[in-house]
């Protein structure tokens, strides 16, 4: 099968952006069932789903999940207050707190009032994760699926145990939708009340088309990708930016100095958080320099022209985001180095408008929970600004690694210091 790596601005431009000439990789059995969802169809039934989940990401809904965003961010900065509290300062791996901290507000977010068994759930889903990257590593022979393994059976019977779980959730909301009660400003209740009226817009048009809305189970699989894009984006995210800030205290003294203009001690609002330009200029070179997923993918079905290159049928696409965003040529002889004074006057201008920037991919299907991953990251790192000052212990060792998302390999070791 041939494969064509590209890296000018302008050929990546048109490929993601054609979306039925280029089409997303076709995947294996095991990322299927990992990563199910819209972020896997195509045509029509990817133009559906979009439409029903876009609703769930409008900015008036961002700020009905402020206070789940909030709950989780106090949860962890207590947890760290009691670290600090004897010596006024401690050190500890913040990783493995931060995907706590995103695991929650995702179950807080997507479940609301469910959040226990959401929190169950994605306990669940983490596990079936970590076994399927143990699997995507491992040797792969056709028809291995069906080998009852421990492993292949452990990873059927979370699969079964989730949908299970799921579905009783779902199918509770459903009565409470029917029997007349307020739709929850959760990221469930907004999916089922965009697909509720989809159907019955249907009908009042006599659309006979079975297919209108979502079934139960797409319902499911969107519910499980909220979890897996959600916690690792925001996580992965958040780590590279504590890690870059307690490595350049110059900046993290100015964003500091921004949030406590902004909001002095008192919790982070909406519109504040849309206002701190200086933090805004740090996520766009923490995503510039540690890209949460490290390249994008697709593939021809029909022998195709993509710029100046002729590229055969059924040849895979390749664009690795982490080499353009580093490229010399576009962001200068310092593209290697940490400097959010590039973002100053907005992503365009950084660019040169020539689209190398894009760590949550581009065209269509650009990711629909970029506001929500940026919104999640301000207040965590608003709050934890407010409370602490943080230094990179001599024990971190720098090693980012790529699988499915950009982690770090071992670990994020920060002193923290009570402010």
């Amino acid at each position: 099968m041939p494969m064509v790596k590209i890296s000018k601005p302008e050929t990546i431009r048109e490929a993601l952006a054609k979306m039925q000439e280029f089409q997303k990789l076709k995947i294996n059995h095991i990322s299927e069932k990992l990563f199910p969802g819209v972020v896997n169809h195509e045509g029509e039934k990817w133009a559906k789903h979009r439409k029903l989940i876009n609703p769930a990401f409008h900015v008036e809904k961002l700020k009905l999940m402020l206070p789940a965003f909030r709950d989780s961010c106090e949860k962890i900065i207590n947890k760290w207050e009691l670290i600090v509290a004897e010596r006024g300062s401690g050190e500890l791996d913040v990783y493995p707190d931060l995907k706590q901290l995103s695991a929650d507000v995702i179950s807080r977010a997507a479940f609301g009032s469910n959040y226990e068994e959401g929190q169950r759930i994605f306990e669940l889903l983490k596990e079936q994760t970590d076994l399927g990257v143990l699997m995507l590593q491992s040797v792969y022979l056709p028809g291995m699926r069906f080998i009852p393994t421990p492993r292949n059976r452990r990873f059927k019977k979370i699969q079964d145990t989730i949908h299970s779980l799921l579905n009783a959730i779902i199918n509770k909301r459903k009565e409470e939708i029917e029997a007349g009660e307020a739709v929850k400003d959760d990221l469930l209740g907004i999916l089922m009340d965009s697909n509720l009226k989809e159907i019955r817009k249907a009908a009042g048009k006599n659309n006979r088309n079975q297919h209108t809305g979502l079934s139960l189970e797409e319902v499911v699989d969107e519910c499980k990708l909220f979890y897996l894009a959600g916690q690792e984006t925001t996580s992965t995210l958040l780590v590279w930016t504590l890690i870059l800030l307690s490595k350049h205290q110059d900046w993290q003294e100015r964003a500091r100095e921004e949030v406590l203009q902004t909001f002095g001690n008192n919790v982070p609002e909406f519109e504040g958080l849309n206002h701190l330009k200086t933090m805004s200029m740090i996520l766009y070179e923490v995503l510039r320099l540690y890209p949460p997923v490290m390249q994008l993918t697709r593939w021809v079905h029909k022998d195709k022209n993509l710029g100046a290159l002729s590229v055969p049928s059924g040849a895979i696409i390749t664009v690795f985001v982490s080499a353009v965003h580093r490229d010399k040529e576009v962001w200068g002889d310092d593209a290697e180095e940490f400097k959010p004074d590039r973002f100053s006057e907005g992503i365009s201008k950084a660019t040169k408008g020539n689209n190398s920037f894009f760590p949550f991919g581009w065209g269509p299907r650009i990711c629909i929970g970029e506001k929500f991953a940026i919104t999640e990251t301000k207040m965590a790192l608003s709050m934890i600004l407010q409370h602490f000052s943080l230094e990179l212990s001599s024990s971190y060792v720098h090693a980012p690694k790529n699988l499915v998302f950009l982690r770090p390999e071992h670990g994020a070791q920060i002193i923290l210091n009570k402010l």
